[in-house]
């Protein structure tokens, strides 16, 4: 009876010690864990700013009219135009225009402005086409993305590089941003809901995304090398208690 008792005993350490493991391991892996999904929820999304041109970006500016041979610029064609480090771009009959820190809306407008004394009807669109992002680390497909809208969210872009593997740690992200001549370090929370309020959530032009491995990354590159330790170690208790309790 003494021997069942102690093998029973044993076997529940055991069982303990995985269901403890397990619940540690998975408590920090979901995504937003504070939203109410008791009812569904309406929220103002009032985080989005809309993407402004930098220096070196590449805008693609395509001109239409009722007076097409008034606009030639082949150059546009291939290269598109460069914002050099003064924020100018230069363009055909209109010369040199800022387009540092202007949307692609407000260029667009001030663009069909100057180009309305000598085209009829003119129609002008504006794309950023250097827009990308990186998203380094712990993740299934990490790579330069190159965006073809001017909206991108850290979930999509995430979701881009086929999410974080199970070792990638959710709470925090680091998020790496060049703006206005400035490098910015942001911890990014995947565990909280709050994120989708952050100012953070959308993306700008060359952001860096580095999703940092937790230590199992280390020793095994996935979690099969803790759980196969902690069966190994398991085994060798029971092993240890039967010898003692069948010599007794």
């Amino acid at each position: 009876m003494k021997t069942k008792t102690t093998i029973c005993l044993v076997l529940i350490s055991v069982a303990f010690c995985f269901m403890a493991s397990s619940c540690n391991s998975y408590k920090n892996i979901p995504y937003f864990q504070n939203v109410n999904r008791s009812a569904a929820i309406n929220e103002t999304i009032d985080n989005y700013s809309s993407l402004t041109i930098q220096k070196q970006d590449i805008l693609s500016i395509a001109v239409s009219s009722l007076n097409p041979d008034a606009w030639k610029d082949d150059n546009n064609k291939v290269n598109g135009y460069l914002v050099d480090m003064d924020g100018n771009i230069q363009l055909p009959l209109v010369g040199t225009l800022k387009a540092e820190g202007l949307t692609t809306n407000v260029l667009r407008q001030q663009i069909e402005s100057k180009l309305s004394t000598y085209l009829k009807q003119v129609s002008v669109n504006v794309r950023i086409t250097n827009f990308k992002i990186s998203v380094i680390g712990d993740v299934a497909r990490p790579n330069i993305y190159q965006i073809a809208n001017e909206r991108v969210s850290v979930t999509e872009a995430l979701g881009l590089a086929g999410d974080l593997n199970i070792t990638g740690i959710r709470n925090n992200v680091l998020l790496i941003r060049e703006l206005d001549g400035k490098r910015q370090y942001i911890n990014i929370d995947l565990t909280s809901a709050d994120l989708f309020k952050s100012p953070y959530y959308y993306l700008k032009n060359n952001d860096v995304i580095y999703v940092q491995p937790d230590k199992t990354k280390s020793n095994s590159g996935d979690r099969s090398y803790r759980n196969i330790s902690l069966i190994l170690s398991a085994l060798s208790v029971i092993t240890i208690v039967l010898t003692s309790v069948l010599k007794n």
